[in-house]
């Protein structure tokens, strides 16, 4: 349970300001929201068991070198940190294919999500979050973090016209990370 607590959190905060988040509310306006949800889970859903898989294997063949994996996990949340604050923009490319997109939704929606979010900091979040708690909890919470995020953008922009405040978004998730990141230092500490 703790897992799932954790990863929900921690992928929500994550989420939070991402060019996912941009597409979803893209794609909301040409397809329907409970369509492009449910594509943004099953994407999702798949892109973090592949997550979890990797973090669970580092996580059980460095078991020995938890400490060092702690260590290297805060390193990665801060780094995650710097990323936020950089901020994540969709390109108009990138805007541009989702208003255009054709077929389904699930398999446009779907396909989009997936690519998008291979190599993204909430994919290499849940690597690290494997590492350390359990992989069915992490995969289950940031699956449930990533979709809520995406859907509260859905409905914040449907109702603000996408008027969110975005550098306090960017701010509040950058110094989630920082607090999760030293955590995981001070944790890996410990163990020596």
């Amino acid at each position: 349970m703790y897992a799932f607590l954790l990863s929900t959190a921690v992928i929500f905060v994550a989420e939070l300001g991402d060019k996912s988040q941009l597409m979803a509310m893209t794609f909301a306006t040409r397809y329907r929201v409970r369509d492009v949800l449910i594509a943004i889970t099953a994407a999702t859903a798949v892109v973090h068991l592949i997550s979890v898989g990797l973090g669970a294997w580092v996580g059980t063949a460095f078991e020995s070198y938890q400490g060092i994996i702690s260590i290297v996990a805060g390193i990665a949340f801060l780094i995650f940190a710097a990323w936020t604050l950089r901020g994540d923009e969709l390109t108009d490319d990138e805007a541009d294919k989702a208003r255009r997109s054709t077929g389904t939704a699930l398999i446009a929606v779907g396909s989009a999500f997936f690519l998008a979010e291979l190599g993204d900091k909430t994919m290499l979040a849940t690597i690290t979050l494997a590492t350390q708690e359990g992989w069915l909890g992490t995969w289950i919470g940031s699956t449930v973090g990533m979709v809520a995020a995406d859907a509260l953008a859905i409905g914040v922009g449907a109702v603000l016209g996408r008027k969110l405040p975005e550098k306090a978004i960017r701010y509040g998730a950058a110094a989630a990370f920082v607090v999760f990141g030293l955590l995981l230092i001070a944790e890996g500490l410990g163990w020596f």
